[in-house]
């Protein structure tokens, strides 16, 4: 088993990474930083560069400009290094429809020059555990469900012990009850240490599996970092619904609160630094009536919007 490079925290890192077909940038200097151990969701539109630069990570096809590193190994020099620890799905699994589930990972084992012949039942056995797949082992792959489809495809990436899983679109096509399935099995994987990399235009699936996230827009990397960090640097909003807004906006005028603005019963404003607490004492004490009061937190979703457009031009 060749020895993981530990100089770096990250499991992928990228150095102003493009890929240019002809007069195209369909990446464009981006530099991604995956946190080891992390669940990096890879977001952005369709056509935003997401696939390319995947492809590019695992040594598929070349960039035009740039380096990266994988688990610490230079690429490409260190490739084959690197991608034994590395497992992957990109657009969609590919399987024998003819064959069980089984016999198609005997057939992927043993296509793989570094597998150990005498572990070869044990360790199929184990990954068709891992994704919940034992008891339909010996099911033709074509009577699969899409969601036992996507499992088993990880349960071939996971044939050899990983530190790192590369899924591109995983839970794409899939019934809410495949996605369900998906989803649990990315969890349980991050709790065993692998780090996972999922690259995903639905926000809903990624917000509720991943630590860190990077989004792409157009061939750029235009935000990334830790979901919670991402979303504290947009501004929150204070909302008051009171039958009292006039009262309640000279109040909050008179706190130096700024952007205060009445619409009917409806009174928001930037909160700035100001506690809760305090603005929400200084409006009982004057006597203002409160229906709700609240401090709204911009969302995942707010967020994407605000970094990706609406409207925006995608690339083939």
């Amino acid at each position: 088993m060749p020895p993981l490079a530990d100089s770096s925290p990250y499991a992928v890192e990228t150095h102003a990474l493009a890929k240019v077909f002809g007069s195209q940038r369909a990446v464009d200097g981006i530099d991604l930083q995956v946190p080891t151990g992390s669940v990096y969701g890879f977001l952005g539109p369709n056509g935003s560069g997401k696939t390319t630069t995947i492809r590019m990570l695992l040594g598929l096809i070349a960039p035009t400009e740039g380096d990266h590193q994988v688990l610490g190994h230079q690429m490409p020099q260190e490739l084959t290094t690197a991608l034994h620890r590395v497992g992957s799905l990109i657009e969609g699994p590919a399987f024998h429809s003819h064959l069980s589930g089984l016999a198609n990972l005997r057939r992927l084992d043993s296509a793989d020059a570094r597998s150990e012949p005498s572990t070869s039942d044990q360790r199929i056995h184990d990954a068709l555990d891992r994704v919940g797949l034992k008891p339909a082992a010996n099911k033709r792959f074509r009577a699969y469900s899409l969601g036992m489809k996507q499992r088993l495809a990880i349960a071939a990436a996971l044939l050899a012990p990983r530190d790192l899983l590369v899924l591109d679109e995983p839970t794409n096509g899939l019934d809410p009850q495949g996605t369900r399935e998906v989803r649990h099995l990315v969890a349980t994987l991050a709790g065993e240490g692998i780090t996972v990399l999922i690259s995903s235009h639905l926000l809903a699936e990624i917000q509720q599996i991943c630590s860190h996230i990077g989004v792409m827009r157009a061939g750029k990397l235009v935000a990334q970092g830790s979901i919670d960090d991402l979303r504290s640097t947009q501004t929150a909003q204070l909302v008051v619904r009171t039958p009292d807004p006039g009262r309640a906006a000279q109040v909050l005028t008179r706190l130096g609160v700024g952007q205060v603005h009445c619409d009917g019963d409806l009174v928001t404003a930037d909160p700035g630094n100001e506690p809760p607490e305090r603005l929400s004492g200084a409006l009982a004490e004057a006597g203002v009536r409160l229906r709700r009061f609240a401090i709204d937190r911009p969302s995942l979703e707010d967020l994407y919007v605000s970094l990706t457009g609406e409207g925006f031009e995608v690339r083939s």
